[in-house]
């Protein structure tokens, strides 16, 4: 393809993608207050965290107690169901999107490289969601620990803003955080990474995994901290022992005359290869060759076969 053909199938997919985004987004904003086949809307399960505090840890609103959020501006409540609803079409329309990604990147590939792109691509998505999900439950336990510090003397009063950017923060976080394992398992696949300098840096990894929970976790509250540390030490372990399995895996293909210096020779062994080393057959006597004499009877030494029906037998 040329260089225009190409912009063109890049402008074709990305208008294709943008109308699977605009539609997932409308679908995200209806779903923000809306039941569909009987489920809890989009705004319900965003605030569950928030409500499943303790009804005297959060201030109520509502003459009946119902929990909701506090709006301060006149534009909050549609540009927050507005972002909710984008990022709920993103997921949506994730399956349209990531295919014209794969469907524009993958003709320049070669054959395996598409197997490992369309792997890693699966690997990373899924990740992605495990941390997003397991978020959202450590959410609850973070404002509970949050919002009663001060329960004696306060209560909180959160409006939407707030708490969303907090929550999708945290979602995001969490989410990728778990593509950690996943960079490692690339780098080692890549050959920049081995499985012995994961093993010996691997309470320095430790170390560093924790620092970057501690900081990297919005709310700062040790459940939070302690739990996204604790999954990433498991999953960067999970990595380092499929290094351990590449590394093996690949020496195991590795010839070893790639590991000799340059002025070294190679040992002779007996691998059954090519120029493999053997055991040398005893030699065996052959026999003198049949004396043939000519048509003038003169007696001529060599192959019957190449001096038959020679022009030149009688000048020899």
């Amino acid at each position: 393809m040329s260089l225009v053909e190409h912009i063109q199938e890049l402008r074709r997919r990305l208008i294709i993608s943008l109308v699977a985004l605009a539609i997932g987004t409308i679908v995200g904003f209806w779903w923000y207050q809306a039941n569909p086949f009987g489920l809890p809307s989009l705004g319900e399960i965003l605030r569950g965290p928030y409500c499943s505090l303790p009804p005297e840890a959060r201030a109520s609103f509502t003459a009946d107690g119902e929990c909701k959020l506090l709006a301060t501006g006149p534009f909050e409540m549609f540009m927050l169901r507005l972002k909710v609803g984008s990022l709920a079409g993103a997921v949506f329309a994730s399956p349209i999107w990531l295919a014209q990604l794969w469907g524009f990147i993958t003709p320049g590939l070669m054959k395996n490289e598409r197997r490992w792109t369309f792997s890693f691509v699966s690997i990373a998505v899924t990740l992605f969601v495990c941390g997003a999900v397991l978020a959202y439950f450590v959410i609850a336990l973070g404002l509970s620990f949050l919002l009663t510090i001060g329960a004696d003397s306060q209560t909180t009063a959160l409006n939407g803003e707030q708490y969303f950017n907090f929550l999708l923060a945290f979602l995001l976080i969490f989410g990728v955080s778990f593509e950690v394992p996943l960079i490692l398992a690339m780098l080692n696949i890549a050959g920049v990474i081995t499985y012995e300098q994961l093993r010996t840096k691997r309470r320095l990894i430790i170390i560093l995994l924790a620092v970057f929970a501690a900081f990297i976790t919005p709310g700062q509250d040790p459940y939070s901290m302690v739990v996204l540390g604790f999954v990433l030490v498991l999953l960067v372990e999970v990595a380092i022992q499929f290094a351990r399995l590449n590394d093996k895996r690949r020496d195991r293909k590795r010839p070893d005359w790639l590991d000799i210096a340059d002025d070294e020779s190679s040992p002779i062994t007996a691998s059954g290869g090519v120029g493999a080393a053997g055991d040398i057959a005893a030699s065996t006597s052959i026999d003198a060759p049949t004396p043939i004499t000519n048509a003038r009877g003169v007696e001529q030494r060599g192959n019957l076969a190449e001096r038959s029906g020679s022009d030149f037998d009688d000048v020899l």
